[in-house]
Parts: C-alpha cells; structure tokens; sequence
C-alpha cells in the first residue's frame, strides 16, 4: 500500500520498480472496520491492471511486522483518551530528519520520535540536513550514549551514505517544517509526484496532500534493492500518550540502569523525592539533559503540555 486517499488505495507490487503502474483499490465489505495504512502487504482482487478506471477490492491485509503509531496531541480528548494513529505499518526504519541550524536542533523531538520507534521496534536513524551550516557535535554528544546512527547532509551531498542506510529496507521520514525533508525526498526520488499520481509535500498545489506516500528509491546500482521511503509531510510531532511508562523509559537507554534503586512503583518524575536517576545524573552516569527530557515525555504523555516545546514553536 503506498497512498491513501478519501477511501481509495494506491497499490503496486513490493518487488516493482519505480515504473510500475499504481492499482486504484477499495475496501471489501468483508474487511469490517480494520484499518488500512501505508505499508500494508494487503491481497486484492477484481482489476488490477493499474489502467486509467480500473478498481481493485482488498480482501485481505497481511499480520503487521511492524506498527509506528502516534497519539493525536492536536485533536481533542475524547471520553475514551487522545487518539491513536497507525502511521505506518510494515516500516522496519524512523528516519528523524533534523537540521543542525536554521531551525536549530530540536531534541525533544528528536527524543519523542526514538521512543516511537523503540516502541514499534523499528531502528532510528539520525539525518541531520544543513551541516553546512553548522557542525554536529553538540547534537552526537547529547545522544553519544546511544550508539545512534547518524548521517550528514549538505546542498551538495551526493546522498550515497544515506542511500546506503535505505537500501532493502521500508524507511519512513519525519521532521518539522524548514529542515529540509521534502528537499531531501525531492532529491532521493526526482519523479516522486509522477510515481504515486498523487501530490504529497514533494510537489506544489492547492490539492497538497498530508497523508503519507510510500515512494520506491530509483535504483543507482545494478545489485540490491534500492528500498522504499515513505514520506509524512502532516506529521510535526509524535504524540506519546500510547506508549507505556516502561516503554518510554527504554526509550532512554542511557537511564535505565540508573532505575536499579528506584523504590517499587517510582514514577520516575522530579515529584519522586526517592527516584535513583536524580543521584544517578548527580554521579555523571548521564547527561542532565537527557532525565529533563525524560521526564518532559513524562509529564506530555500524563496529557501535561510541554512548554519548553510551545516556547520553540
């Protein structure tokens, strides 16, 4: 599955290429309420010759290997909880897409979209765009406990390191606005509008998409699978109210030995006047920075709302 849209679906073969025609579907009655999103391996039948007209049903959608939600923070409560949203399934790579200035970095996102992706079992990946602008050191060593792997990108990059990092996998791309990620998606997939039919951030028009595409990566070399990408241009940032507490304490990889001599049930918050991670920070196990962030998560997921983050915009 590589679009949706107003209850049709875009669908090509896995193994297509990036030529290949997109298969117009809809929904079989038999499928019920399940959801369908961007990544499904779904079954159809009916046309599925891709023509001008043609329409295809699903009639059955593959088990999941892999979920990346979001909790809906910009939509109202509702009596059941803050929604969730099933962005992409079958993605086994976040892409956090970051510039390291203008804007500058942004941590707390960058921390709310590795605890998405721990939590969906997908490995991070860190992009950071305009680095010749500024360098990325103060970026690496916030996360220089965490192995994290890392890519730079300037105007002039040819991109091979990071198309390294995408082949045979299914990546999804996240950042805010002004940090280059549909520059990027231009870049990695020159005829991307033309491959999906639809118009997603990569292209320009009134009829502007949010909802996110799958794009095939054009192949560069003969062997291997180039990979897929898929681009969220309405996403701006990850909700976290549907991860658990111990989820998102796995999240910081760096704090959790310091829990050892937490007393049972410790919230972990700066109100947990026994918490072991204020003395484990006060011996140098950690960086300051990353409990503060943690306990920002914290309080955004008890539906507490994160100031340091209304204050950057």
């Amino acid at each position: 599955m590589i679009t949706v849209d107003r209850g049709r679906y875009g669908c090509v073969r896995e193994d297509a290429d990036s030529e290949a025609e997109v298969v117009t579907a809809m929904r079989a009655r038999e499928l019920g309420r399940k959801s369908v999103v961007v990544g499904d391996r779904v079954a159809l039948v009916g046309d599925v010759s891709g023509e001008p007209g043609a329409l295809a049903r699903i009639v059955r959608i593959a088990e999941r290997t892999s979920v990346l939600r979001r909790t809906a923070d910009d939509d109202d409560t509702t009596p059941e909880g803050r929604l969730e949203r099933v962005v992409v399934a079958n993605a086994d790579q976040l892409v956090i897409v970051s510039a390291l200035a203008d804007p500058q970095p942004r941590t707390g996102f960058i921390d709310r979209c590795l605890v998405a992706a721990y939590d969906a079992g997908v490995d991070p990946l860190l992009c950071l765009t305009k680095a010749d602008l500024a360098g990325p050191a103060e970026v690496l060593d916030y996360y220089a406990e965490l192995d994290l792997p890392y890519v730079l990108v300037e105007p002039e990059s040819d991109l091979a390191e990071l198309r390294e990092h995408l082949a045979d996998r299914i990546s999804v791309l996240v950042g805010h606005s002004g940090v280059g990620k549909s520059t990027l998606v231009n870049r990695l997939v020159p005829d991307a509008l033309r491959a999906t039919g639809v118009v997603s951030a990569v292209g320009k028009g009134r009829h502007t998409s949010t909802s996110a595409v799958a794009l095939r990566l054009p192949r560069v070399q003969k062997k291997g699978d180039p990979g897929w990408i898929v681009d969220t241009p309405g996403i701006r940032s990850f909700g976290l109210a549907h991860v658990s507490a111990d989820s998102l304490l796995h999240g910081f990889p760096d704090l959790v030995e310091g829990t050892v001599d937490c007393p049972p049930n410790c919230g972990h918050t700066a109100a947990d006047v026994d918490c072991a991670l204020d003395a484990w920070i006060a011996a140098g196990k950690a960086d300051p920075r990353r409990l503060a962030s943690y306990r920002r998560l914290l309080s955004s997921r008890a539906g507490e709302p994160d100031v340091r983050e209304q204050e950057h915009g």
